[in-house]
């Protein structure tokens, strides 16, 4: 029952993404080739939507749930990782059709050919958990 609230609000977070049409592989096929803005605002929105927020969260020191205060770490300095990372994540998401939340949302919506690429991802993690102490951080 603890979980319930957090299924509730996955359910609906599915929801959002399928009538946004954000899980579309389509538009995310116009997306990579520059064909349409609709991924771009929908991504945009959500970042401008995150800075709004993580201003907000500390500036009015705002408290979890459980009454700490929210201490967010503070930014890298190394770019080279992010723009690594972010490049492996971009070639997923171009081939698969689907970033990782989406993905579990295709799968609600009978798009099963998801649970391979899902089982791909947990491979993916499996390695990187192994590979972990050897990768440059």
């Amino acid at each position: 029952m603890k979980f319930f609230k957090f299924l509730l609000v996955g359910i609906f977070f599915g929801i959002v993404l399928v009538k946004s049409e954000a899980v579309s592989w389509y538009r995310i096929f116009e997306m990579f080739k520059f064909q349409s803005f609709h991924m771009y605002g929908i991504i945009g929105s959500a970042v401008t939507l995150g800075i709004v927020f993580v201003f907000l969260i500390k500036k009015l020191k705002v408290k979890s749930i459980e009454g700490k205060e929210i201490n967010l770490p503070p930014k890298e300095k190394s770019v080279t990782r992010y723009l690594f990372g972010g490049t492996i994540f971009g070639l997923g998401w171009a081939l698969a059709g689907a970033c990782p939340g989406p993905m579990y949302i295709l799968v609600g919506t009978g798009v099963f050919s998801m649970l391979i690429v899902i089982a791909a991802a947990i491979l993916g993690t499996f390695a990187y958990g192994v590979l972990r102490n050897k990768l440059p951080h």
